[in-house]
């Protein structure tokens, strides 16, 4: 594991340009290391992100993606990502990226891109929880990422559970809703895209975890499956995510083995910034099913 997680995360984020050009642009990158060898999800969306803003002027940023999770990727092997130039509008760009893995494709994204202008503005209020000095850092319960069997410590995010972790034994009673503080563990640098980009790194990490918390479900529930299906994003305002961020989050449904999570990501001082939807694959043998 890198002694410098959030190095290792921007060294993910530094794609190279391969110079190659048909109708569309080629993008190379690399892979956290990961004891699975699978692919994190919320890495290949943000380098998507980073690929297709790489094609468009940086007065037009990002404003929403979406995208699916189409195979697992193999964090050993590098990614291929193709950007094919869809729309320059007057106001609105749009580009579609696919990233790819021994010549087929694990990812598959559409995102937007808009000129700063003026307009109606409204927020939905941030509720109020305890702030992140409040809560235990992950790191301090034991245990290790789910998805990847790393330790806590070695993710280039901090995270704080406002109503417990689900890493060990369930917390509290089942609940449809929870809250998450992240931020990476040290100073990111200035560029907007960098900031854009890791906060589609982080908003794939917890998302899941809403519908596992309606039934009463832990990580460690013996037998059962979890993987991100599609990813949606919209960021409404600019977010530094070296700052505290509250990611709140629901469930409101689950059926036929998929199960839906939104998200609304806060800053410290209460000004939305991004707004999430994810479906999940849980299957959960029948008898730890509590609900």
């Amino acid at each position: 594991m890198s002694d410098d997680p959030v190095g290792s995360l921007l060294s993910v984020l530094a794609l190279t340009d391969s110079g190659a050009r048909t109708t569309e642009d080629i993008f190379t990158g690399v892979s956290h290391h990961m004891p699975r060898g699978r692919v994190y999800g919320g890495q290949v969306l943000a380098q998507s992100v980073v690929a297709a803003s790489r094609t468009v002027a940086e007065d037009r940023p990002i404003h929403s993606m979406h995208g699916y999770f189409l195979r697992p990727g193999d964090a050993s092997q590098g990614i291929t990502f193709s950007v094919d130039r869809l729309r320059d509008g007057r106001s609105f760009t749009a580009r579609r990226t696919q990233a790819y893995q021994q010549g087929v494709p694990i990812f598959s994204m559409i995102a937007s891109f808009q000129a700063e202008e003026e307009g109606l503005d409204h927020e939905e209020p941030m509720p109020d929880v305890p702030g992140p000095d409040d809560l235990a850092p992950l790191e301090t319960q034991g245990g290790e990422n789910p998805l990847s069997k790393r330790s806590f410590s070695d993710l280039p995010l901090e995270v704080r559970h406002v109503e417990g972790s689900l890493y060990g034994p369930f917390p509290g009673t089942p609940q449809l809703r929870q809250s998450v503080w992240m931020r990476t563990r040290r100073a990111f640098p200035d560029d907007p895209l960098l900031h854009r980009a890791a906060l589609a790194y982080l908003s794939d990490m917890t998302i899941q975890e809403p519908i596992l918390r309606a039934h009463g479900l832990a990580w460690a529930t013996p037998g059962m499956s979890v993987a991100s299906l599609d990813h949606a994003m919209w960021w409404h305002r600019p977010a530094r995510v070296d700052d505290w961020l509250l990611y709140t989050q629901s469930a409101p449904n689950a059926r036929g083995g998929r199960g839906l999570s939104t998200g609304r990501i806060y800053t410290r001082d209460g000004m939305l910034v991004a707004s999430v939807a994810q479906e999940v694959m849980v299957r959960v043998p029948a008898a730890e099913r509590r609900a």
